[in-house]
């Protein structure tokens, strides 16, 4: 997600400071060079040295006549994107009021005057992320194109973002955006239909694949709604939803305003009239009478002619060249853009095998699931450029 890209990364006096070595390593493992901006105070939080070991690289923790925040992220500078993680209220005001006393407000100023990207992750106590001033800062800095990836709200605390919130907010910082502008609805995950108030159907998927695909229409610049059975993801809006009737009534509703549709999900195929009272256990065998449900694609595509969508196409009993006819008989019967077909024996993993099949054509995509996401986001921008 982040090969090739270059960060400066800038650290301030939080005791989420202490983080900053996972945080590093977790923005190498994405591909990323990263040299460190320290504080004074943030030095003496977390030893410079091990900044160093994360990182590889030196830290600057003071601006000499080498000016080192101009060759960090001056306008011929090393950095591609200046992330602060954490950022301090005081700080944040610092910025807002371009106040350099530190070598991370002085970079922090640098950036902002020659255009480079800057990412804030605030870390502090949660009244002093809501004082009148803060806000005020942080609306400040917004305005000026600064993207803030917003804390975690645990123990009367604003505690910094997880690493995957800031790497994903990095990567949309840094690169290119190419479905800026563009509103893209992913389904994801399986749907569960009840039995009883206690027991349901469902199945195997985990929704690793739709997430990916969400995650990477957010990095390359869409506004993303992301419907599933699962928590909010600081990547897309959440729209929450249990069966497969409530995912298809969930998708027409926010299709309307939609440039595309993801159909990742893994929706039940059947459903049943579930009883009211938990069915008693102990009463021997049980026969449950299935309804298959509507198909969502084919729903929404009645509603929605000419909105673009990309199906999935799940099998476990064929080889390539029969997942290719399967694909392509999807892609005829609902006008799909294009499918992406894979086995069955991939649910749950985090490494993926998948075929993306159009009308004519098709590719192989083999390695994890992120790197799936970010194919299919790119596909996808292919087909609405075209």
């Amino acid at each position: 997600m982040l090969s090739g890209v270059n960060v400066a990364l800038g650290v301030t006096g939080s005791i989420a400071a202490v983080k900053v070595v996972e945080l590093a390593h977790e923005l190498r493992r994405q591909g990323a060079s990263v040299r460190a901006v320290m504080s004074p105070s943030a030095s003496s939080i977390v030893h410079p040295w091990a900044v160093e070991f994360a990182t590889e690289h030196d830290p600057i923790t003071e601006i000499t006549g080498r000016v080192e925040h101009v060759e960090l992220c001056g306008r011929d500078g090393w950095a591609d994107v200046f992330l602060i993680a954490p950022a301090t209220a005081n700080t944040v005001g610092k910025i807002a009021a371009a106040i350099d006393d530190t070598p991370v407000t002085t970079t922090a100023t640098t950036a902002l005057g020659a255009g480079v990207p800057v990412v804030i992750a605030p870390a502090m106590h949660e009244p002093m992320y809501d004082h009148p001033g803060v806000v005020d800062a942080i609306d400040r800095v917004e305005s000026w194109g600064v993207q803030f990836v917003d804390p975690r709200i645990e123990e009367g605390k604003a505690k910094i973002a997880t690493e995957a919130a800031i790497t994903t907010a990095v990567a949309r910082a840094a690169g290119d955006r190419p479905l800026d502008g563009r509103h893209i609805v992913v389904t994801s995950g399986a749907t569960t239909e009840s039995i009883d108030p206690v027991r349901t159907l469902s199945n195997r998927a985990s929704g690793r694949t739709g997430r990916a695909v969400a995650r990477a229409c957010h990095v390359l610049g869409a506004d993303v709604t992301l419907v599933h059975d699962g928590p909010k993801v600081p990547y897309a809006t959440v729209e929450r939803v249990e069966s497969a009737a409530e995912m298809t009534a969930a998708v027409t509703e926010v299709a309307g305003d939609a440039d595309a549709l993801v159909s990742a999900a893994a929706i039940s195929d059947y459903t049943v009239d579930p009883a009211e009272k938990k069915i008693k256990s102990g009463q021997g065998r049980l026969t449950l009478d299935l309804e298959p449900t509507p198909k969502l694609i084919d729903t929404v595509r009645a509603d929605y002619p000419n909105l673009p969508i990309v199906g999935f196409k799940l099998e476990s009993d064929c080889d390539d060249d029969r997942l290719r006819s399967r694909a392509r008989t999807l892609i005829d019967r609902a006008d799909l853009s294009f499918v992406v077909a894979n086995d069955a024996s991939v649910m749950g993993k985090s490494e993926t095998r998948a075929l993306l099949v159009e009308a004519d054509t098709d590719s192989e995509y083999t390695g994890d699931k992120q790197g799936l996401g970010l194919a299919i986001a790119r596909k996808l921008h292919e087909q609405l450029h075209d």
